[in-house]
């Protein structure tokens, strides 16, 4: 079987394209300590989307790993995560954007996933008020006693992956997180690859000899 390349996300830059049910979508934190916002419409447009009430529903966990699923807001399964390296991701937090820059941190005209997101769908026609909610791959977020949301630095190292299975079709924005509070500091690249039924399971790879330096979208 074809072993299938790695493509490049830029720091703070986003990448959209679209997913067939049975498709695995495989996301690589290639340096270590780097967040990844998903998120994902049906096929037919910005009226379905991920929903992360309804999978707080359905799962009754905060914490989702191997074998969990993420729904719409129609109640429909969109992925599966199918395998897991990390085990700490989180679905609480929207995904950064300027104003939370401005709001939360006065840090004026800095990137933000929902700028990114927006623009790398743009072509898929969605736009940045489509997007609500997203899962954020390798981010580790906590709560004290009283809970209060507590960011912790991303559990993942370098060359860790988190795979998903679509079950629908689906429009997929996916994020090298531009935060640099959620990233440990830093703003590093995330790779990503889509693996069809008829190639090469994620785990045969040899990541650091198939790294693409393809971007998906710029900032």
């Amino acid at each position: 079987m074809p072993v299938q390349p790695l493509i490049r996300i830029p720091a703070q830059s986003a990448a959209g394209f679209t997913l067939r049910p049975g498709d695995l979508l495989e996301v690589v934190d290639s340096q270590g300590g780097q967040v990844a916002d998903l998120t994902a419409f049906g096929s037919h447009g910005a009226r379905e989307r991920f929903s992360s009430g309804r999978t707080l529903d359905y799962n009754e966990h905060i914490y989702l790993t191997t074998g969990a699923r993420l729904y719409s807001n129609r109640s429909n399964v969109m992925f599966t995560i199918v395998n897991d390296a990390v085990g700490r991701h989180d679905y609480l937090l929207s995904p950064c954007s300027r104003a939370m820059f401005e709001l939360l941190h006065a840090t004026p005209n800095h990137p933000g996933c929902l700028e990114n997101l927006a623009r790398a769908l743009e072509p898929f026609g969605i736009c940045e008020d489509d997007i609500l909610c997203t899962f954020n791959i390798f981010m580790n977020v906590d709560a004290d006693a009283k809970g209060r949301i507590i960011l912790h630095p991303p559990r993942s190292k370098a060359g860790d992956a988190t795979t998903l299975r679509a079950e629908m079709e689906l429009i997929v924005g996916l994020s090298a997180c531009a935060s640099e509070h959620s990233n440990a500091g830093a703003n590093k690249p995330i790779d990503y690859c889509i693996i069809t039924q008829n190639t090469a399971a994620p785990q045969q790879r040899e990541r650091s000899q198939k790294t693409s330096e393809r971007a998906g979208s710029t900032r």
